[in-house]
């Protein structure tokens, strides 16, 4: 179960929210039900992960959420076969949210965050699972045209992110590879093969000079985590 600590906002994961795009089924009073409470747990992971939330008011201003927002309806159009519209809206979505990509073919779990969401590109194979944690900067892309164009026309082409995944800003995951469940990717890092479960990736990290007063150098070691983002 998770539940965030905003009582108002509690969501658990037995309610019938209905994953990253509430169901088919039912009245549409039902689907308003499901979309709303869908929206309620995307500003509640906002208070769980970002200490600088103080009000939903605020919230309601992060450009990540009405990307995501914005993004669930281009991805239910473009579901049943429609193109044109769910682009118009990945271009509407991408204006609003200052930057952020989200290709209307893409699939995207619950509890998706995006934090300082600006420059972030996901690609229309890609698969993200739920509680998956985005910087800024981050790309889920393809390797090359030349390549997709080898695959065929249909072929998975952009990465699968597992569930509880944390990417840094500046990252980037290229091609049909998948991140493991609970893996952290650090800034500026680049992937371009699977990596199982529990992975840490770091990126190229600047290097700690101090000079002294008799003009020696000295370098200190990062910690890990600090890598990350």
């Amino acid at each position: 179960m998770t539940c965030t600590k905003v009582d108002s906002l509690r969501v658990d994961d037995n309610d019938e929210v209905g994953g990253s795009l509430p169901g088919d089924g039912g009245t549409i009073m039902s689907k308003l039900r499901a979309w709303i409470e869908l929206a309620r747990e995307d500003i509640a992971v906002v208070f769980e992960k970002d200490p600088a939330a103080t009000s939903v008011w605020e919230v309601l201003l992060y450009p990540h959420l009405h990307a995501l927002w914005i993004y669930r309806l281009a991805h239910r159009r473009y579901l049943q076969g429609h193109r044109l519209g769910p682009r118009f809206l990945s271009l509407l979505a991408r204006f609003i949210s200052g930057g952020i990509d989200i290709h209307p073919g893409a699939t995207i779990g619950r509890r998706f965050f995006i934090d300082h969401g600006s420059g972030v590109v996901i690609g229309e194979t890609a698969e993200i699972g739920d509680d998956v944690m985005l910087y800024h900067q981050v790309t889920l892309g393809a390797t090359g045209w030349w390549k997709d164009i080898r695959r065929g026309r249909g072929a998975k082409r952009h990465p699968t992110v597992e569930d509880h995944v944390i990417i840094g800003s500046g990252a980037a995951i290229l091609g049909p590879v998948t991140v493991g469940a609970r893996s952290k990717i650090g800034a500026q890092a680049l992937v371009i093969e699977s990596l199982p479960s529990d992975s840490i990736v770091l990126g190229h990290a600047g290097t700690i000079i101090h000079r002294s007063a008799d003009d020696t150098i000295t370098t200190e070691e990062q910690p890990v985590d600090d890598w990350v983002v």
